[in-house]
């Protein structure tokens, strides 16, 4: 089996740079969905709280018979509960639904820059928790550069990563170059644009050309980047193909192809505009 590279995160956490992502897997499904990618070789999930699965989560890891500390798990917070306390309790309840004691990292899951709440206010209760010992490490997702220079100046903790929405379609380089200079992580969401780069005509002829897929190509550049990434499926077959990546390599002029198919094009809200509140 693959060895998963780790990345450091800024607080000394090691992260392993592949994860197997639940975004859309039904909560009835999900524990099915996770045994099979820890029996693949997965040792990180990303979870959320409005996905609804955190529960299936928790079971799978709980049936496997792997050590609770072999397991990253990545959590978020719903984006109703930003006020402080009801932070906190959200983050109780994620424990409580995961049957964990401890969470390897929590999320902001969308700044909300329309909502009566600021995220400020929020990320403080992130440190709040964090100062408890029950997580390993906070970061927050689909913060921009401005959001994130507020963080730095009106608060103690840097994040440890920014889970933003990356694909070759979206390659994202201005914010991931902040990120860096920051020394925080970025973690690459919808890694592959929902399956719209995967008939891209300059990414098929690379795959050709290795013997690879274009989701191996793809994923595989992510990984060269210095990403985290976390491809969703519900296939057996389709969890080992995404696992499959450190067995070869991009050239220069491969990942400069795929960087190059930028178009600014998300999948996914724009995190400026998007002020969602689940109902």
């Amino acid at each position: 089996m693959a060895s998963v590279p780790t990345i450091t995160l800024n607080n000394g956490v090691e992260i392993p740079q592949l994860g197997f992502g639940v975004y859309q897997v039904p909560p009835q499904d999900t524990a099915d969905a996770v045994s099979t990618a820890l029996e693949v070789g997965y040792r990180h999930i990303d979870t959320a709280e409005m996905y609804g699965n955190e529960k299936g989560v928790g079971e799978a890891v709980a049936r496997s018979g792997i050590d609770r500390s072999e397991v990253f798990v990545t959590s978020k917070l719903n984006n109703g509960f930003h006020r402080r306390d009801d932070a906190l309790r959200a983050f109780d309840q994620s424990l409580a639904d995961l049957g964990f004691e401890y969470l390897d990292l929590f999320l902001i899951h969308w700044p909300l820059p329309g909502i009566d709440v600021d995220y400020v206010e929020t990320w403080k209760a992130l440190e709040e928790i964090y100062a408890g010992g029950r997580v390993k490490a906070i970061g927050v997702s689909n913060f921009q550069a401005h959001h994130l220079r507020r963080l730095f100046a009106e608060t103690e903790v840097r994040p440890a990563v920014n889970q933003i929405e990356v694909h070759p379609y979206l390659a994202q380089d201005e914010l991931r170059a902040f990120d860096a200079d920051h020394e925080i992580v970025t973690e690459a969401w919808s890694p592959i644009a929902q399956g719209k780069v995967l008939d891209d005509p300059a990414i098929a002829a690379i795959g050709e050309r290795l013997g690879r897929t274009p989701a191996q190509v793809v994923l595989r550049w992510h990984v060269q980047r210095g990403d985290v990434v976390f491809p969703k499926s519900s296939s057996r077959e389709r969890m080992q193909e995404n696992f499959a990546l450190f067995d070869f390599e991009l050239d220069t002029g491969d990942m400069a192809t795929l960087t190059g198919l930028d178009r600014a094009q998300r999948t996914g809200p724009d995190p400026d505009t998007f002020n969602y509140i689940p109902g």
